[in-house]
Order: structure tokens, then sequence, then C-alpha cells
């Protein structure tokens, strides 16, 4: 992918699972690259298993930190003075009836996978804007469009990723500045067993369906190609993708089908 050679891209939930797979395949493309998550150890392996380390800049940080956002984008653009791709890619899921789901729990998982990453992006858009020149890419979800069981607050966070990233696409056109949601089905990551339950506690348990997922590293390979094509909107998965088309035109077929299919 010889579009992103030379490229500047940062990519935040690095440390695993898609993140991890997008740093392997952007460094495969020449590009240099910011990794971010907490975990500054997995980083750190990232890093030494990428195919050139020598590009690569570790740069930890919480995204639920509002404090530190600031100084961690002024820090990520001065790696090289620019920023072609922002990946967003951190975040949470959550495995929680709304009933039994403290307050508390609903705020974390606005403050990572939605403040978070607004704050994040709006650290690097005057970059872009100076540039006229960035490409946003937000890992949404299919429950950014639709919902199941169980994911309440994950689901209202993806939801809201996309009414204020689909606005900021209008306001950002002039700029030559673009934007891409990405929403992932079923893909083979950790995601499950780190979401977060009813009383904040870690699940600790792998979901039948994300286990038989697609692959992280092809669920990567089809975001830059989804970026390469200039998309908008992509959705990644198998089947369950289709549930999209049921939402908007047979919305109580779709209700009856996640009710049956006990996917939780």
């Amino acid at each position: 992918m010889q579009s992103f050679s030379g490229k500047t891209a940062w990519v935040t939930g690095a440390s695993s699972g898609i993140g991890e797979q997008l740093v392997f395949a952007l460094s495969n493309a020449g590009a240099k690259v910011i990794i971010s998550s907490r975990k500054k150890v997995d980083l750190e392996r990232v890093k030494a298993e990428s195919a050139h380390p020598e590009n690569i800049y570790v740069l930890p940080f919480d995204l639920a930190d509002a404090d530190a956002i600031s100084r961690v984008t002024a820090e990520a653009i001065a790696f090289t003075g620019k920023m072609d791709y922002l990946f967003n890619n951190g975040g949470i899921s959550q495995r929680s009836y709304v009933q039994e789901t403290n307050m508390d729990v609903y705020q974390k998982l606005m403050n990572i996978n939605f403040f978070g990453t607004v704050a994040v992006t709006k650290g690097v858009l005057s970059t872009m804007i100076n540039q006229r020149s960035g490409k946003i890419i937000v890992i949404s979800s299919l429950m950014g469009k639709f919902a199941s069981p169980l994911r309440s607050g994950y689901a209202a966070a993806k939801h809201a990723l996309h009414g204020f990233f689909d606005s900021l696409r209008l306001e950002m056109n002039d700029h030559n500045v673009d934007v891409l949601m990405v929403c992932p089905g079923f893909i083979k990551t950790n995601i499950s067993v780190n979401s977060v339950t009813a009383d904040g506690s870690k699940h600790n348990e792998m979901d039948n369906a994300q286990a038989k997922g697609m692959p992280a590293a092809e669920c990567a390979n089809q975001i830059l190609k989804a970026i390469l094509k200039n998309k908008h909107e992509v959705y990644i998965g198998g089947k369950e993708t289709f549930a999209i088309y049921l939402k908007r035109f047979f919305p109580k077929i779709l209700h009856k089908i996640i009710l049956k299919s006990n996917v939780t």
C-alpha cells in the first residue's frame, strides 16, 4: 500500500486487536506511526514486533484522562511535525443490563469512547486544517447503527460518534480533511473480555461470536482499503453486517432476530 509510505499516522488503542494490526499494516506500508494506549509495556511489544520499529513512536496515555490529552496531542504532532491519519480506535465495551448498571459505568463508557475520541480529534484538527489535508478514521461498531442487549452505554457512545463525526466531515469539506466511519461486526479481539460490567469490573469472558469472528489483521487491511477508496463509511464482518439494512428497512424483523439470537 504505497499511498501510506512516508505518511504520519496516530493509532489509539494500539496495544492489541484491531489497533495492533493497524500498526503492523501501516508500518509494512512505510508509514511513521505513533502508537497509544494505557499499557506502555504492550505498546513496546507492538513496536518491537513491527516491520520498522525505528518508525514507531510510543505515546502511552488514558483516553479518560482529559487533562493529559492536550499534552499528548502536541507530543504526537511533534514526532514528524504533521498528521496525515488519525485512527481513533481506543475504547471499551460493556456487558450489563440497564437496570443494574451504575451511572459511573455509563460515565466511563462515554468519557473513553466518545469524549476522549473527540478531544484527541480536536487536538490534531488545526494541524490538518493548516496542512489542507488529513484523514480521521473512527473505529465505531455495528452498535453505532443499531443495538443489542447488555450494550446500552456502548451503543449510545458509538451512536454519538456517528452524529459528531458526520457533522465534522461536512464542516471539514472545504479544508480537504475527511472522515471515515468504520463499523466492525464480530472481529476476533479481546473487546468482550475487557468489557465493563454493571459495577465497572472486567467481564473476563470471550463472546462466542467474537471468538469465531474475522481475524483482526483482515479487518485492519479492509480499513486501509476503505481509506484508499475514499469511503465515508464501511461495514466490516460477516453476515452480521446485513443487520444494518434490516434496521433501516425492517426494524421489527431485526428486533425479533436479535431477541432470538441470544448474543450476549
